[in-house]
């Protein structure tokens, strides 16, 4: 009988144990949980409109058929009917200014007689496929950051916080996020200057996120999220540098592996530079590492405060600014693009800051990060230097492409609203090819040893 007590005993503490254990590795409670795909978009947006009815309610975001698909598979716009509601200048931004970012206020006292916000009906466009969606219920319950916040456990393929709890889980849900698995593509990058000059640089990239590579063995360990490879072809005087990287999950234990070839001196080198402040590929001194992307890498250098949930007017729904029919000397003008092909909508966005650690270096001593909720996409991103003074303005003009349901960006600009220059990154209006979400690749595709080949000129 005493035996029988005991076990009794054993197993209920046991079992006790489980479920603490459980609740340690739980995100979010299996209530919390619950709330997505109800009062909750599938990946963690509220699902209901706002008040004043100028946000509607998320319904399921665009069809695969929402319009049409050219032979370059650049889309067609669904809105292409609706003209501004109203546009903000210079003159009226006071009337608007409660849905402003800082950054945007900037703009339009730097650049008063050009910088306009043509304002459109807001539409919720996004949305994933049902295994992302499935994905993100799995990582609701389960995933967890590590210790120092710098990488994750139990997260799977995408949106690792769907109900955040602080600001890093809503930067982790940025890094994360879902960009179609694998893809291929040939983008334009430019830095005019104050007086609109530029030249052009061309990148070939490949994007694959590890479980998505043709030979993906989930047997097999690894600290790997993504693989990125980037080729520069032109100017001539670049042409055939490539970039290698290895985005690890777990960044404490295992921080961002990248290397470089240099077509000139044909060697591959390790570039631990390219990470933080590092300086940006071809940029012209105009944008660090981390700003790739809006924003990547390690977090491990800021102390990450959400704010809340703000609603701004932000780039959205860009399908003019991607048309085939423009060509990049319509859309690079003196300060900024041209703000005639551009878009933007009301929608709730994260609103997070980062602020630079004691002891720790970096050229931005504070970031404010404004995320857009139905894609995890960061939308504005204001940077401040060590005396505080706003320095840059990145501002990522975003598409949802419909074909694929993958939100995505069309074009990425940073502006320096010190020395008037400024960064455009992901340009293709000029290339025969958008995107190529087929893109199929191995993992020996992204090892030192195949950059060699990659770079021939």
């Amino acid at each position: 009988m005493k035996t029988t007590r005991s076990l009794l005993k054993s197993s209920a503490m046991i079992f006790a144990l489980s479920l603490l254990s459980t609740s340690v590795l739980a995100a979010v409670s299996a209530e919390e949980a619950a709330k997505l795909g109800t009062s909750l978009t599938p990946i963690g947006a509220e699902m209901a409109g706002n008040a004043a009815g100028t946000i509607p309610a998320w319904t399921g975001g665009l069809p695969t058929n929402a319009g049409t698909v050219d032979s370059g598979g650049f889309l067609s716009n669904p809105y292409a009917n609706e003209k501004p509601l109203f546009t903000i200048t210079a003159e009226n931004m006071e009337q608007y200014k409660a849905n402003l970012t800082p950054g945007q206020i900037a703009m339009f006292k730097r650049y008063p007689t050009t910088y306009k916000m043509p304002v459109y009906t807001t539409h919720r466009s996004a949305t994933v496929p049902a295994k992302i969606i499935e994905a993100t219920k799995k990582n609701a319950l389960n995933t967890k950051l590590i210790e120092g916040g710098n990488g994750m456990e139990n997260f799977d393929t995408a949106n690792p916080f769907p109900i955040p709890k602080d600001g890093l889980e809503v930067i982790w849900n940025h890094i994360t996020r879902y960009r179609g698995g694998s893809i291929k593509r040939v983008v334009a990058q430019a830095t005019p200057q104050p007086n609109g000059s530029y030249s052009l640089v061309y990148f070939q990239d490949e994007f694959t996120f590890r479980n998505s590579l043709t030979d993906f063995d989930p047997s097999k360990e690894s600290n790997v999220l993504f693989y990125f490879k980037q080729r520069v072809t032109a100017p001539s005087r670049l042409a055939g540098n490539v970039l290698l990287v290895h985005e690890t999950l777990n960044q404490v234990k295992e921080p961002r592996l990248a290397w470089l070839y240099n077509a000139g001196q044909r060697r591959v080198r390790r570039a631990p530079q390219v990470s933080y402040d590092g300086p940006g590929t071809a940029s012209d001194g105009l944008r660090t590492s981390d700003n790739y992307d809006l924003y990547n890498g390690a977090p491990d250098r800021y102390d990450w405060k959400l704010v809340g949930k703000e609603e701004k007017y932000i780039p959205y729904n860009s399908y003019d600014l991607d048309s085939p029919k423009l060509k990049y000397s319509e859309i690079l003008k003196p300060g900024h693009i041209n703000q005639d092909l551009t878009r933007y909508e009301l929608h709730r966005v994260w609103h997070v800051t980062a602020t630079l650690k004691k002891g720790e270096r970096h050229i931005y001593a504070k970031r404010d990060f404004f995320i857009d909720e139905d894609t995890w996409q960061a939308a504005e991103i204001d940077h401040y230097d060590g005396r505080g003074t706003l320095w840059r303005v990145a501002e990522a003009h975003s598409q949802y492409y419909y074909n694929y349901q993958v939100p995505w960006y069309t074009v990425e600009t940073l502006y320096d609203l010190l020395s008037g220059r400024y960064l455009a990154l992901g340009m293709k209006n000029e290339e025969k090819q958008a995107y190529d979400f087929n893109f199929k690749a191995t993992e020996s595709d992204f090892t030192p040893a195949a950059l060699r080949q990659a770079g021939v000129r």
